[in-house]
């Protein structure tokens, strides 16, 4: 039988409870680059004592971990990169 998905691009996670939890490895590279990025805001926004960079890298390390779905992380991610370059205090 043969499985829609090759198995080198799928990485299962489990919960104890909630069952298998299943991560395509391009959602997985999305969420290293925006937490990467996040990291970099955070560091940013600490040194320069700036909150709107400092909230912004801690929202993006922090919620890859609520979701799962590419497009979503994507959004989220392209739109949490974006604030601090709009929106000025």
């Amino acid at each position: 039988m043969v499985s829609p998905i090759h198995p080198a691009s799928v990485v299962e996670l489990r919960c104890s409870s909630s069952g298998a939890i299943t991560l395509n490895s391009s959602v997985l590279l999305w969420i290293v680059l925006f937490s990467s990025v996040g990291l970099g805001f955070f560091m940013y926004g600490r040194k320069q004592k700036a909150v709107i960079p400092l909230v912004c890298g801690l929202a993006l390390m922090i919620y890859p971990y609520f979701v799962s779905d590419i497009i979503a992380v994507i959004a989220i991610g392209v739109g949490l990169i974006a604030i601090p370059y709009f929106v000025r205090y």
